[in-house]
C-alpha cells in the first residue's frame, strides 16, 4: 500500500497527529515526558523549552517540543518561528523541518436564540504553528547558542525541591512501602526517605503525589478520580496528570525523574483514554499545568529566582 500524501485538515492534524505520536510512545512501553532525562540530556541542566524571549513554554507545548528535541538530538532549549529567525537576521537551513506547537484562544460569536434575540457566545479554538530549534538555524547572535548551564550541585536541588513541598503547606506524612495521596483525609504518604535509591527519586515520587493534593475541591477541584476504581479511565486520567505535572516540576525543580515500577500498570489504561479521545492528553497536560502553576503560587517570597520564573 503506498504511503498516503493526504494533507490533514488544521483540525485534525492538531489533535490527531498529537495524540498519534503520545500513542506510538507509550506502545513502545516509553513515556514521552519522561525522555528528556535520558543519559545524553541529564548532563545539561534540565529545563522547559524556551521561546525566542526566554520564556518557558507551557503545557502541551513542552511535551511536544521535549520530545522534538530527543528525537533529533538537540540539546539547545530554545525555538523559534521561521519569521522571528529572519527578523534577527538568520536563516533556517536548507532542508530543516520545524516542530508543532499549539495555541489555544477564543473567539466570540454573535448569535440568535429562538426568540430573535441576540447573544454572544465564546468559541474556543486551537491552531498549530511551527518552530524550530536553534540548532536548525544559521547566523542568530551567539548567545542563542551558548551552552546550557550546568545544573546546580546536587545539594542545593535538593535542598530547593525539599524547601518548594515544604512551602506548599501539604500534610505529608512517612512509613510503609507505598505513596499515595488520600483525598478523604487530605494528606500525602510516603515511604520513608531512606527507602528511595536516590533524594531525587523521593523528590519526583513526592511532586507526583503533591499534583494528587491539588485535585482537592479546596484547590483545583478535579475530581476525575472520585468514586473510580483502579483501571478504570477516571482513575487513570487523575494518574495521567500528575505523571504530568510532576515532569513539568521536576524539569522547574532540576530534578531528574525516574519511571515509578507501579506505573507500568498505567500504560495501558492510558492508551485506552487516548485511544478513545483524541484531546485527551490536552486536557491531562492542561490540568497538569494549572496543578503546577498552583504549587508555585504556594511558594513563599524568598524562593530562588530560577523558580519563582518558572512559576
Amino acid at each position: 500500500m503506498s504511503k498516503s500524501t493526504t494533507t490533514p485538515t488544521p483540525r485534525e492534524d492538531v489533535y490527531s497527529r498529537v495524540t498519534a505520536r503520545i500513542v506510538a510512545d507509550l506502545e513502545q512501553g516509553t513515556r514521552p515526558w519522561l525522555k528528556p532525562w535520558s543519559v545524553t540530556h541529564t548532563a545539561g541542566r534540565i529545563t522547559r523549552p524556551l521561546r525566542a524571549n526566554g520564556q518557558p513554554y507551557r503545557g502541551m507545548n513542552v511535551l511536544l517540543l521535549w520530545g522534538e528535541a530527543v528525537a533529533n538530538g538537540y540539546s539547545a532549549p530554545i525555538w523559534m518561528t521561521y519569521k522571528q529567525a529572519q527578523e534577527l537576521g538568520a536563516q533556517v537551513k536548507k532542508g530543516e523541518h520545524g516542530a508543532l506547537v499549539v495555541y489555544a484562544d477564543r473567539f466570540t460569536k454573535t448569535e440568535t436564540n429562538e426568540k430573535g434575540e441576540a447573544f454572544e457566545r465564546e468559541i474556543p479554538f486551537m491552531k498549530g504553528y511551527t518552530v524550530f530549534n536553534v540548532e536548525q538555524i544559521d547566523g542568530l547572535p551567539a548567545h542563542y547558542y551558548a551552552q546550557p548551564a550546568q545544573p546546580l550541585p546536587a545539594a542545593q536541588r535538593i535542598e530547593t525541591a525539599e524547601r518548594f513541598a515544604v512551602s506548599t503547606g501539604a500534610e505529608v506524612r512517612h512509613g510503609g512501602n507505598r505513596a499515595f495521596y488520600a483525598p478523604a483525609r487530605d494528606f500525602v504518604q510516603m515511604p520513608p526517605f531512606e527507602a528511595f535509591k536516590d533524594p531525587e527519586s523521593y523528590y519526583a515520587t513526592l511532586t507526583h503525589e503533591l499534583t494528587h493534593w491539588t485535585g482537592h475541591v479546596s484547590r483545583c477541584a478535579r475530581d476525575f478520580e472520585k468514586g473510580h476504581r483502579f483501571g478504570s479511565e477516571g482513575y487513570a486520567f487523575e494518574e495521567l496528570i500528575a505523571e504530568l505535572g510532576a515532569a513539568f516540576l521536576c524539569a522547574d525543580l532540576g530534578i531528574t525523574p525516574e519511571p515509578r515500577e507501579d506505573h507500568a500498570a498505567y500504560l495501558a489504561h492510558w492508551l485506552q483514554v487516548l485511544k478513545a479521545d483524541k484531546r485527551a492528553i490536552f486536557t491531562a497536560a492542561a490540568h497538569a499545568q494549572r496543578a503546577a502553576d498552583y504549587l508555585h503560587g504556594l511558594q513563599a517570597a524568598s524562593q530562588p529566582p530560577e523558580i519563582q520564573a518558572a512559576a
